[in-house]
């Protein structure tokens, strides 16, 4: 069976953006991808990404929060980044093969409001993570 591609997926803290990317990209393209996440510190997950993501019908709930791997980013074939700090501070990659894009959202996490208002951030931010992989997936860019 051929090697699937590795996604990894980063962000600060593997607490909400890159965790609801690797749960997208698993569900809408597991047959197609082997997918990780990691941040660049491990920040717990967020329960807020958890609920919205089971709104859409996504389990991450057993998912853990996990800081950047050398092993996993240098065997990576696309290493993308969700947020301008992991983008920025994103260790450096030895594989010369690599696809490095930078996918940036907003932080659900920084938000602020009533709980409404904060969960229909998180929903924000999720559509749009869904919308951007949906493509990934379809065009493989």
């Amino acid at each position: 069976m051929e090697k699937k591609p590795l996604v990894y997926f980063l962000c600060t803290g593997n607490s909400c953006r890159s965790q609801i990317a690797d749960g997208f990209l698993k569900a809408l393209g597991s047959d197609k991808y082997e997918v990780r996440s990691a941040g660049l510190e491990a920040h717990g997950l967020n329960p807020r990404a958890v609920q919205v993501m089971q709104e859409a019908g996504v389990d991450i709930s057993q998912h853990t929060s996990d800081v950047i791997d050398p092993e996993i980013l240098n065997r990576a074939d696309y290493v993308i980044t969700l947020c301008g700090h992991a983008d920025e501070h994103c260790p450096v990659i030895s594989n010369k093969n690599v696809t490095k894009w930078h996918w940036g959202f907003d932080d659900p996490a920084k938000a602020t409001g009533t709980e409404d208002e904060i969960m229909n951030q998180f929903r924000t931010v999720r559509d749009s993570i869904k919308s951007r992989i949906g493509q990934f997936v379809k065009e493989g860019k």
